[in-house]
């Protein structure tokens, strides 16, 4: 039998068969010995081969192939990662200029994450209408520069509806994860999206709250016809997980085009002669802001900080 995973929450999967029925399963103690690497062999979005026992029982007995997935640092192990979610068609980074300000470091983390892993984002940049003139310039900016290297920006406003369309729009069809900071108004968001969805997504933040699962409850919620939402733990830092230190780059979209003019094959981009990602830094054509959250991932790999245990 095979299903589709809606919820983890700690030990037990539910998956949802294809006629429609809901399974809570466990997995067998030596799934988790199959060279996963990360603190959850089994994660939301997974395609899975269950069986169910005479007794009522059920197990996961195989992962099928994910065409995608994205981790973050786990909270409890420093040297290993957390399986957010897999399969996924879309993630919806919620950041915003203030109340509170994501930092560019953050968005880029979480970027490259994503490129590593093969899964398409939209930034969404939120709480417009609480910002400045000041702030509205900065807005302005970084949806310049980000739509410069070809990520989708949307503008929203939970409180006035701009932009709560568009993003409806951009998720319909598809199993989408909203991710960001805390404040940011990822609940607001849900809240225009579906109302219903929200109270539900509010049930699992209050179980947060209580320390319940607080790393492993996630789960997803159909928001549209054959749309999906995956409601997960918030999201506090990413690494370059299984990335060596030559691949870093390619995860910066508008450095792997770069790279290609470089003298050196192996350019790290820091200070070799001929290195066309320090050209374009010094003629203006790359964003110092970009340039620096490259630089900090380097230098998370030079401390070990988020390297996978073997």
């Amino acid at each position: 039998m095979q299903g589709v995973v809606v919820k983890s929450a700690g030990s037990v999967y539910t998956v949802r068969t294809a006629d429609g029925n809901l399974v809570d399963c466990h997995i067998k103690g030596n799934f988790r010995l199959k060279g996963i690497k990360s603190t959850n062999p089994v994660a939301v979005g997974d395609n899975v081969k269950l069986i169910i026992r005479e007794d009522g029982t059920a197990y996961i007995v195989e992962i099928l192939a994910r065409k995608n997935y994205i981790v973050r640092k786990s909270s409890n192990l420093s040297k290993q990662s957390h399986i957010l979610a897999a399969n996924l068609d879309l993630c919806c980074l919620i950041v915003t200029v203030n109340h509170p300000a994501t930092s560019t470091t953050f968005i880029d983390r979480f970027l490259a994450s994503a490129e590593a892993y093969r899964v398409p984002v939209i930034i969404v940049f939120n709480k417009t209408d609480l910002y400045n003139d000041e702030e509205k310039d900065e807005l302005d900016y970084l949806v310049a520069l980000y739509e410069s290297i070809s990520y989708r920006c949307i503008r929203t406003s939970a409180t006035t509806g701009e932009g709560i369309d568009e993003l409806k729009e951009a998720m319909r069809g598809k199993l989408s994860l909203l991710a960001g900071n805390s404040g940011v108004g990822k609940s607001s968001i849900v809240n225009a999206i579906s109302p219903e969805i929200a109270a539900k997504v509010g049930e699992i933040s209050r179980i947060h709250d209580t320390g319940m699962h607080t790393t492993t409850y996630t789960q997803m919620f159909e928001i549209m016809p054959d749309s999906y939402l995956v409601d997960t733990p918030g999201v506090k830092g990413f690494g370059s997980y299984d990335m060596d230190t030559e691949e870093i780059a390619h995860y910066f979209v508008e450095f792997f085009e770069l790279s290609s003019e470089c003298k050196y094959g192996n350019c790290t981009h820091t200070h070799e002669p001929g290195c066309a990602v320090l050209a374009a830094l010094e003629e203006g054509r790359l964003a110092p802001s970009r340039y620096q959250s490259y630089l900090s991932m380097l230098e998370d790999k030079d401390e070990g900080k988020y390297r996978a245990a073997e």
